[in-house]
């Protein structure tokens, strides 16, 4: 999937309703207008990632949002592509082939547009188990962002 290229400077970024948005889950404390970008510290690892992370589904934002580490309340942004975006791997290729969650990386930053602010999450039984079950993957070796 390709989207508006970052080094075409000769059109303004421009947030429209006929551009794809995408969603992105996190505790980070955006405004529209930042970016989404490599460099910072990963939502779910303690460390820094190559790709930013998004989806097209609100379900998979919801739980990027509740598995978030770090403090302050779980967000979920409307971003768009500023680069060339692709499937992102760790679903597409270890679980669910074809790219249903409609989860997606870039090397390019993402521009926040808005943000969701009514959305319902799991229960907190849900995301106990849902975190246990990757801890138990994560002693397993199996549990490893591909990045």
């Amino acid at each position: 999937m390709n989207t508006v290229n970052a080094e075409d400077k000769t059109k303004p970024h421009i947030p429209t309703p006929f551009v794809q948005t995408y969603f992105h889950g996190t505790k980070a404390d955006l405004k529209i207008g930042d970016f989404v970008q490599i460099g910072f510290k990963s939502n779910y690892e303690d460390r820094k990632l190559r790709h930013v992370y998004v989806t097209s589904t609100l379900n998979a934002a919801v739980l990027g949002a509740e598995l978030a580490s770090g403090v302050g309340r779980q967000r979920i942004y409307l971003v768009e592509a500023t680069g060339d975006i692709e499937d992102d791997p760790n679903v597409t290729d270890k679980k669910f082939p074809g790219n249903p969650t409609m989860s997606y990386r870039s090397e390019h930053p993402f521009k926040v547009v808005g943000e969701v602010t009514i959305w319902q999450g799991r229960s907190p039984e849900q995301i106990k188990a849902i975190k246990k079950g990757l801890e138990k993957l994560k002693e397993q070796g199996l549990n490893v962002i591909l990045d």
